[in-house]
């Protein structure tokens, strides 16, 4: 395969994921905004989305305010903001429509259709009725996208490189999601394991859609260190740290049998996922849970600079 399709077919999956993201953060942030300001409602929860998006800077050259209007534009209809959900879902068709015969037709159409149903909002301010509608469509045509691709798809380098983007993005957005909670949202004024702590969290496993599934593993009340062991050490948990590098392994090695050997990026997520299997939640918390995620941002990011040399350049 040209490393050119390569690179469309690994940033489709990223674009997807990033935008399936984003959709999911805002909902949870309009759930905490509608806390009492005291509480860390409104103007704390969409600073903290910014930040959780790691767009910061950018939102802060833009001259916009901490207000659901400023940051549900920034983050999903901003044509001029190249990380809006517009902005990921336009790139993400590009990608697809650069490489229309390696992709099912459903796959495309799954694609396209997302894209056309956003067209529909336009690029203007929306109202909150609006933005929750905007949000519930492009999440329904991104499961569309992700089902057509899961069931239609040959397993070949076309699926292999479209899920290695959707892993390493999905690992990325889960750790900054985590590092977030746990080191800036709870106000200085509150107690840890507070009403407001709990709610939180309990906001943090719906984003990741881990509300259930941490039920059903742990079957106790929402605690710190039991959502981050389910989000980063269970390999049950689809959105897991783990989970998503037992995906990036897997899908390097088939690459590798393609290309006919592993490379620097097939032996750094190997690396990672050792790392990860041989940590307890215990060891991780006494070093720190803000170093841990720092650290593993900083590899993860790593690693898609070797998958790019490796097979995208």
């Amino acid at each position: 395969m040209l490393s050119r399709n390569a690179a469309n077919l690994y940033w489709l999956g990223r674009y997807v994921e990033r935008a399936d993201y984003l959709c999911r953060l805002l909902e949870a942030t309009i759930r905490l905004a509608a806390l009492p300001a005291s509480h860390g409602g409104a103007d704390g929860a969409w600073e903290s989305a910014i930040r959780s998006a790691a767009v910061a800077d950018r939102f802060a050259a833009s001259g916009r305010r901490f207000t659901e209007a400023d940051v549900g534009h920034f983050l999903a209809l901003d044509p001029t903001h190249p990380g809006s959900i517009r902005s990921c879902l336009e790139m993400a068709r590009t990608n697809a429509r650069s490489l229309r015969t390696a992709l099912t037709l459903e796959t495309w159409q799954a694609i396209n259709t997302a894209w056309l149903e956003l067209q529909r909002f336009g690029t203007e301010e929306t109202d909150p009725l609006t933005l929750m509608r905007l949000l519930d469509t492009v999440k329904q045509a991104l499961l569309a996208f992700d089902g057509a691709a899961h069931r239609n798809q040959l397993r070949e380098a076309t699926y292999w490189f479209m899920r290695l983007g959707t892993s390493l993005e999905r690992a990325d957005n889960t750790a900054r999601l985590l590092d977030h909670k746990y080191h800036i949202l709870l106000p200085r004024t509150e107690r840890v394991g507070g009403s407001l702590d709990y709610f939180q969290w309990t906001t943090m496993l719906r984003v990741v859609s881990a509300n259930t599934a941490y039920r059903w593993v742990y079957r106790d009340s929402v605690k710190p260190w039991l959502v981050a062991d389910l989000l980063i050490l269970k390999p049950q948990m689809p959105r897991s740290l783990i989970a998503c590098y037992e995906d990036i392994v897997f899908y390097l090695d088939r690459l590798a049998r393609e290309r006919g050997r592993p490379g620097p990026a097939n032996r750094l997520a190997l690396a990672g996922l050792q790392r990860l299997q041989a940590t307890s939640i215990d060891e991780l918390f006494q070093e720190g849970l803000h170093e841990f995620l720092l650290r593993f941002i900083a590899q993860n990011n790593a690693l898609g600079d070797a998958i790019a040399e490796q097979y995208l350049f």
